[in-house]
Formats: C-alpha cells, sequence, structure tokens
C-alpha cells in the first residue's frame, strides 16, 4: 500500500469511527432521556455472603458514579446510588439493567470471563493483608509461625492465606470464625496473632479498636491481589468509552497537577496534554460523543484521582489507608493513565 493510500485509508477509518462514537446505544440513550445515572455500590457485608472480602469503600463508589454522570450530564448532573450487600447481588442488577454502571466491582477471571460485562482500568488496587497485634512481637509474616491466624471461613481469602504461608514456608495455626465481631475480640484479647482480609476491610475493622488501636497494625505484605475497577455491560461501546475515559481523565489530572482548586488556571497552560485534557484543544469531546469541556467538569466535581483517594480512602479519611500501590506510577505506584493523543 502507498503512503497516500495509507493516509486515505486511515482518514477513512477515522471518519467511520468518529462516525460511531456519534451514535448512543441503548443505555446511553436511556441516561440521557432520564436525566440520571443509576448506580450501583458494593457495600459488602462480610456475614451476609461469603464472596467478598473488600471492606465497605461505599464514599470512594459515590464519588466514581458522580464522576460519569457528569461526565455524561453535565455540572448539574444528578445520578441515583443503589446499594447492594454483595458483589453477586450488583452484578446481577447491572445485567438486568436495574443500573447502569457498578462503581467498582472485581475484574476476575470469573467476572470477565463470556460474562457480557466489561471492566474500566482499576482505580483501586486493594489487596489481602495481615492485621496484626503488635503486643504479641508481630512485625513480619515470619513472626506468626506456630501462631493463630484468623479469618472468616468460607472466603477465597483461606485459600489464598494457605497458598501464601506454603510459598513463604511459614507454618501457622488455621483460625476459622462464622462472626466477624467474635473474631475481632479475639484478637484484642490476644487469642489471634493477626487477622486476614482485604485492606479495605481490615481499616474498617481498626476503626472499632479505638484506645487500643495503636497496639494494632496492617503489615504491607500482599498475600493476594484484589483490584477494584468500575463495571458495565458490553452492549453500548460508546457508554464503556465514556466510563473508560472518566477514569483516565481522573488519572491523567494529577499526573498533569491538574486540581479542584487551580482547575481555571492550569486552562491557560501551553502544555498540550492539558489543554486536550481540558478542552481548551478543541475536538477531543465529539471522538466519545461528548462536549470538549467534559473532562474539566468531571475534575471540578470531584478533583483529581489523587484528591478523590485522599478524601474517600487514605489520610483524609477514616479508613487512613497509605496509598501503596494506588500511588501514580511516578512515585512507585501502579496507577498510569493513557495518552490523549
Amino acid at each position: 500500500m502507498s503512503r497516500v493510500s495509507a493516509l486515505l485509508f486511515s482518514m477513512a477509518w477515522l471518519i467511520i469511527g468518529t462516525t460511531a462514537t456519534a451514535h448512543a446505544g441503548a443505555t446511553l440513550d436511556r441516561i440521557k432521556s432520564s436525566g440520571s445515572l443509576t448506580c450501583g455500590v458494593n457495600i459488602e457485608e462480610p456475614e451476609y455472603s461469603t464472596q467478598d472480602a473488600h471492606g465497605n469503600h461505599i464514599v470512594f463508589d459515590v464519588d466514581i458514579c458522580k464522576a460519569v454522570a457528569v461526565a455524561v450530564l453535565g455540572p448539574n448532573a444528578k445520578f441515583t446510588v443503589k446499594s447492594f450487600r454483595d458483589e453477586p447481588d450488583a452484578l446481577k442488577a447491572l445485567k438486568s439493567g436495574e443500573t447502569a454502571l457498578l462503581a467498582t466491582g472485581s475484574p476476575n477471571y470469573i467476572n470477565t470471563a463470556n460474562t457480557g460485562l466489561g471492566f474500566a482500568r482499576p482505580l483501586f488496587y486493594d489487596y489481602q493483608a495481615f492485621f496484626v497485634n503488635k503486643t504479641m512481637g508481630i512485625a513480619s509474616p515470619k513472626d506468626l509461625a506456630g501462631k493463630k491466624v484468623c479469618f472468616i471461613s468460607g472466603f477465597e481469602i483461606e485459600a489464598q492465606l494457605t497458598s501464601y504461608m506454603q510459598r513463604e514456608k511459614i507454618k501457622f495455626l488455621p483460625f476459622p470464625f462464622q462472626e466477624e465481631g467474635e473474631m475481632e475480640a479475639a484478637l484484642v484479647t490476644r487469642n489471634c496473632a493477626a487477622v486476614t482480609a482485604d485492606v479495605s476491610q481490615l481499616a474498617y475493622e481498626r476503626l472499632g479498636f479505638k484506645g487500643v488501636a495503636k497496639d494494632f497494625e496492617i503489615l504491607p505484605d500482599v498475600i493476594a491481589k484484589d483490584p477494584l475497577a468500575p463495571v458495565y455491560t458490553l452492549d453500548d461501546p460508546q457508554w464503556a468509552t465514556i466510563v473508560n475515559w472518566t477514569v483516565e481523565v481522573l488519572i491523567q489530572a494529577e499526573e498533569s497537577g491538574v486540581t479542584q482548586a487551580n482547575l481555571e488556571e492550569m486552562k491557560k497552560s501551553n502544555d498540550e496534554v492539558i489543554r486536550r485534557l481540558l478542552g481548551v484543544h478543541r475536538g477531543y469531546g465529539q471522538l466519545v460523543g461528548l462536549d470538549d469541556a467534559w473532562a474539566a467538569r468531571v475534575i471540578e466535581a470531584v478533583g483529581n484521582y489523587g484528591e478523590m483517594f485522599q478524601r474517600d480512602l487514605g489520610s483524609g479519611s477514616v479508613m487512613k489507608l497509605p496509598r501503596g500501590a494506588n500511588n501514580l506510577w511516578t512515585h512507585g505506584g501502579l496507577i498510569y493513565a493513557l495518552p490523549i493523543r
């Protein structure tokens, strides 16, 4: 193929692709016609279902719902949050059309294999860890040798714990529980040397320890990965594109130093990535079927990714989770935005 032919082919493909995105699918049509986004959040009650090990991260999830609603419906966007007691119920509601988006779900093998569900980039790299009683001399997983490690039975965390301890050659005493409150009491009374669950769950358990919380610590060692990402059905490509790029916009804003506070000032920047991000460079919004200011509105509504994490999960929240893997790639984390070009 000659260079001219290749160029014409590329231009034709761009025109076809742009035209395709100009037509909203069923999900996006439903949201626009109702003027509101119905968004699911999973509050994950550990004693309701044994299929989840995450904690309740509803504040973070609501910000995700808000960001996507503003992207589609504008600065005064309406959205309805529907809470579900576990992930299977939340995914069932998404597939049935009861909700248009699940703020965060698990992009694992079972959820992604021929299910008709799509996942955006992970926005929260949750992981299974140890919550330990420091008064028992526990400073690392190696110190758990010969000691009781407690967990709620029936979860995947039990198998993951066993596999981790085998890999690390640590002989421990597994101690399953059926009830979370009893397990926490066993940790406080030194009947357990450690409890294991996802850090999002452990952070909420720590809240109840109040005055004695200083004696307990979440170790940084990763037993197993358990990331979370926005979920949508695959029957509306434009809706999927908007959700995906809302995630990318939140991350790129942090990478570029764009915040809620400096948004207007940053529109004067000569940085081409920032100009595209904030709609100063025209034409990028139409590629996803939105106006050029859509991404700027999202940042104005919820801030950048770092602001969301700090406010909802990090040092500014009750959970006090460190950024860790949820730091930008430039700071040793896994958070990385696709290029806007």
